[in-house]
């Protein structure tokens, strides 16, 4: 069975990040963002190895330096910089647009891949989000970027594959996601950023 559930009697009502199209852009933009954070990240870190005392052009403050959170173990939870990881994965998900802009239709189990990766993407940078608060005390404002991105990328993923039938939803459920995933992703928005300010209020406020 091919991913599009979508029929000619229903396309008109899918909200157009629920087309395949309108996810293939989705998909291309929040990849491309997140990618190149991830690459800039990349490149700081190679700096770093050269040169231990490097000053990263992200090293603001105490509590804002990209230097402070990239020599952390948390930086490397699989043995090599997570950037690196990040360079890996977004450039999947932006070949994956450009595929569906292309006219591509994907079956249900790789659908069902996308929506794995994301989530398990999701949870890796809910971690990193608690580490850099709690562990690390320090931010990494490219960082921030990628789970500015992850936000939206996880709340439509999901949505999309809710309202395609490919997670299994009532039709409550369904116009929920429709109505309200603009909705979830800015109160994550502004609960990710409101934890932020008030753990590092010196930051922002001196």
């Amino acid at each position: 069975m091919v991913s599009s559930l979508e029929s000619p009697q229903n396309s008109g009502v899918l909200p157009w990040w629920a087309k395949e199209r309108g996810y293939g852009i989705f998909a291309v933009l929040t990849g491309t963002i997140a990618w190149i954070a991830s690459g800039i990240l990349v490149l700081e870190r190679l700096e770093l190895y050269k040169n231990p005392d490097y000053i990263t052009s992200c090293d603001f403050n105490p509590w804002v330096s990209c230097g402070t959170v990239m020599k952390s173990s948390q930086a490397a939870l699989l043995g090599f910089p997570n950037p690196f990881l990040g360079i890996v994965l977004f450039g999947v998900l932006i070949t994956i647009g450009m595929a569906l802009l292309a006219g591509a239709k994907f079956q249900r189990w790789f659908w069902i891949g996308i929506q794995a990766g994301v989530t398990i993407a999701m949870v890796f940078v809910i971690w990193l989000w608690s580490q850099a608060l709690y562990e690390i005390n320090a931010l990494c404002p490219y960082c921030m970027v990628v789970w500015a991105v992850m936000i939206p990328l996880f709340v439509f993923t999901t949505s999309h594959n809710i309202v395609r039938g490919i997670i299994p939803g009532s039709a409550g459920l369904k116009k929920f996601v429709t109505e309200w995933s603009w909705i979830i992703t800015a109160i994550l928005w502004v609960l990710v950023a409101a934890s932020i300010v008030m753990r590092f209020p010196n930051a922002f406020f001196g």
